[in-house]
């Protein structure tokens, strides 16, 4: 390995390095790679559909059958190949299409190198490098500011201050800090694994599973489970080694089997992780990128969406529209909107103001760079004084009898966006806290014009009529936002004067939250303000969305149950969204809400089905162990069950659309409806192999197990039906397919008796039908009792 080299310290140290230096410090590895990933390794998808702990338990049973003989009671080790190939080919294609899109999403650096400043990925950048900061970035590296403009960095995702910090040459700034105002430069000093944030950065973008109801709900399920089996098969074992009713230790054993077997939940984590995964990669299709895979489910709990107007109510393609000064003032008054639009730290206002005010000839002497906390900017000329461009009641917060001011007011209240351009003979104060210049006097009006999206006003009707309270919180005039809000068709506001001003919002938390709970648009929010609004609608106990493009939304994003980031917005702001909108259309969000409520009412129904196996399955084993029978169920026959009445459907079901609007209590709810319908089946399952033996007196265990199958298959097809509803074309079709092949393999001798290891007679199937019939009904009156029961 090279020795390394001191930091660039030569004249032309503003040149950044040259190509050599930057090779040295590749070869080196002092690069910011730090293995950050969207997704999952390849190796580590077969890894973790592989090694998991019910895998194990069921290779090991498996292996421990094929000891006893009987190959066909060996089958249900073919779940274990099943679960493992659906889980890994799925994974891997949600992986190549979301890998895909993070590229399209992934952070850019812009480094100076041998004099030329290029963009690269945030990876490229190595130790030493000069990297140029603008308004919206988020710092990739640490290091040592070399150059500044104004800059002013929030470090609160670092250290909780929610204040931005003024940066002057030779200053420190931290990676996962973000720019709110100027421009400037920074030498890396500590990249990849050495800087301070990156650990931050990465967790931000790798592929998770955060915090949610399903997750949790399934995980404690599979701890009970765990558990109980840990209770039950030692017990289990014993008493099938103890039954008269078991010849040799291999029937012994394959009882012992047979009831773990049942206690499994094998495809129920599968199907959780598909149907995120399915979901994540539907809305890809649809240009929405999902960044921790749960957070459908959170949109789907979500009632109530904060929305930020520029970006998604408007196409955030701010447009020049008119100036409005005295025609003496206009030639000072395009040179000073010249000046302010060739400022450094471009944004959507200077941007718009460039195709109408270029070529400046005076000459800039200082300037105040635009802030959203203050909503203005500055710039001095030589002999022509200080000109402050801003939002009008931020200039002028005293003044109301300026006729400009004035007309400022009535022209937001058509939905514009205007702009106080004031002078004075004062110098700019940028003294870490910039400040107004004294003596200002409002020379012109200027009126930017937004689109509002053709599909905004539909994406807002959806939301309320699935009960989703919204709310428009801008940094705009509170007319301005509350004009648009009144144009899309908001809920709660009729005229664009009911917008609230934000600067009389109190600062008391639960004050706040009183004055939110009846306010739907508010204007000049400043990014503080923003985080506060989110926290105060949190403390009331509601799940919050946040949209927005502008870095002044990223710390409100982050603080929200889920932010949802726009495609053209600042790289800051999508870093920390766990939603992001490529094409930057706010409509898509339907679609997610749709994808949420499916994955959660379709695991529910899943979730269902598993556990009610579960638990007949345990009462069959509590029962034996308490009668010394033996076990009423081969390995063979439960495989045979699970897979027509729990596998093929749950996996069918759990794919399938489904609009039912979020209710809270997943994991009770299920507990409710499987623990006495799981009851009821493993009853009746013991009550048929008991009528049978009284019936046929000493026919063997082969009786019970086939009048055994034939009462679960019945009352668990019932359950699925009860599952299933609203029964309609393709359910009812799915149901009749499962019955006829369940028909098939006991009308056929060569499946039922030689691989199903089943001795079916009319008697047989008859106590069987009969039995089955009697808990599908008692599973009815169950199910109905408990669906009323949620559904009040």
């Amino acid at each position: 390995m090279s020795e390394r080299s001191a930091p660039t310290t030569h004249d032309d140290a503003a040149h950044g390095l040259t190509g050599a230096e930057v090779a040295e410090r590749v070869a080196d590895g002092r690069t910011n790679a730090v293995g950050a990933q969207t997704s999952r390794s390849t190796a580590q998808i077969i890894r973790a559909n592989v090694v998991t702990p019910f895998n194990g338990l069921l290779l090991t049973l498996f292996v421990i059958i094929l000891t006893t003989g009987r190959w066909q009671n060996g089958l249900f080790g073919l779940v274990i190949v099943a679960n493992t190939a659906i889980g890994v080919f799925q994974e891997l294609r949600a992986k190549r299409t979301l890998d895909r899109l993070a590229v399209l999403n992934a952070p850019r650096a812009r480094v100076t190198r041998d004099g030329r400043t290029s963009e690269i990925d945030v990876t490229d950048v190595v130790a030493d490098d000069l990297i140029e900061l603008r308004t919206g970035d988020q710092v990739v590296a640490d290091g040592a500011i070399t150059t500044t403009t104004g800059l002013e960095i929030d470090e609160s995702l670092l250290t909780g201050e929610t204040d931005p910090i003024a940066k002057t040459t030779g200053d420190e700034v931290r990676s996962g800090s973000i720019v709110v105002a100027g421009t400037g430069r920074f030498r890396a000093t500590h990249v990849g694994a050495d800087a301070y944030a990156t650990r931050l950065t990465a967790e931000a973008r790798r592929f998770t599973v955060v915090r949610s109801e399903l997750v949790a709900g399934t995980n404690k399920l599979l701890r009970w489970i765990s558990l109980m089996m840990l209770v039950v098969a030692p017990l289990l074992l014993w008493s099938q080694f103890r039954t008269p009713e078991t010849d040799t230790w291999q029937e012994a054993v394959t009882g012992a089997v047979a009831g773990l077997v049942g206690m499994v939940p094998e495809g129920l984590v599968l199907l959780t992780s598909l149907a995120f995964m399915i979901a994540a990669v539907s809305l890809a299709r649809k240009q929405t990128l999902v960044q921790e895979l749960p957070a459908v489910e959170v949109l789907a709990r979500v009632d109530t969406v904060c929305l930020d107007k520029t970006g998604t109510l408007t196409h955030g393609d701010i447009v020049y529209d008119r100036l409005v000064t005295d025609p003496d003032d206009e030639p000072d008054v395009r040179e000073a909107l010249a000046l302010s639009a060739a400022a450094p730290d471009r944004n959507a206002t200077s941007a718009a103001l460039a195709t109408e005010f270029t070529d400046p000839t005076w000459r800039q002497t200082g300037g105040i760079p635009f802030s959203s906390a203050r909503k203005w900017s500055a710039v001095s000329a030589e002999g022509h004084g200080t000109w402050v461009l801003g939002a009008p009641e931020m200039v002028f917060p005293d003044t109301t009898d300026e006729p400009l001011l004035r007309t400022a007011s009535d022209v937001a209240a058509e939905g514009n966006r205007v702009l106080v351009l004031a002078s004075t003979t004062e110098p700019t104060q940028d003294t870490g806290k910039p400040e107004l210049p004294p003596g200002l006097t409002a020379r012109a009006l200027v009126v930017l014009a937004e689109r509002i999206r053709d599909d905004a006003a539909d994406t807002l009707r959806y939301f309320t009529e699935q009960g989703v309270a919204l709310k428009v919180i801008s940094g705009d005039n509170p007319r301005t936002v509350g004009a648009v809000a009144v144009a899309v068709g908001l809920p709660g506001i009729e005229h664009a004067t009911d917008a609230v001003d934000a600067r009389t919002l109190p600062e008391d938390p639960d004050r706040l939250a009183d004055t939110l709970e009846h306010t739907v648009v508010l204007g000049r929010v400043t990014p503080h303000q923003k985080r506060a609004i989110v926290g105060a609608l949190q403390r009331r106990g509601h799940v919050v969305a946040m949209t927005g493009d502008g870095v002044n939304d990223a710390m409100a994003l982050k603080d929200a149950d889920i932010g949802v980031a726009m495609g053209n917005g600042a790289a800051a702001t999508r870093a920390v969204a766990q939603l992001v909108l490529l094409d930057s259309r706010f409509a898509h969000l339907p679609d997610v809400v749709a994808e949420g409520r499916r994955v959660i009412a379709n695991i529910e129904r899943a979730a269902n089905l598993f556990l009610v196996k579960n638990v007949y399955s345990l009462v069959l084993a509590l029962v034996v162990v308490a009668t010394a029978l033996a076990y009423p169920l081969a390995p063979i026959q439960l495989t045979m069950i699970s897979a027509a009445t729990i596998g093929i459907p749950g996996f069918v079901l759990a794919l399938a659309p489904n609009r039912r609007r979020y209710v809270p209590g997943f994991l009770r709810r299920v507990l409710r409806f499987a623990i006495p319908t799981g009851a009821v089946i493993g009853l009746a399952a013991y009550a048929g192999d008991l009528t049978i033996r009284a019936l046929e007196p000493g026919e063997g265990s082969r009786a019970g197990q086939t009048v055994a199958t034939v009462v679960v298959l019945i009352a668990s097809l019932w359950t699925l039906s009860l599952l299933a509803r609203p029964l309609n074309g393709w359910k009812l079709g799915l149901l009749v397919g499962l019955a006829t092949g369940v028909a098939v393999i006991l009308a056929v001798p060569a499946l039922g008796s030689g691989v199903f290891l089943l001795s079916v007679t009319p008697q047989r199937l008859l106590v069987g039908a009969a039995v089955g019939v009697l808990a599908g009904v008692l599973v009815e009156i169950i199910g109905r009792a408990v669906l009323r029961h949620t559904q009040n």
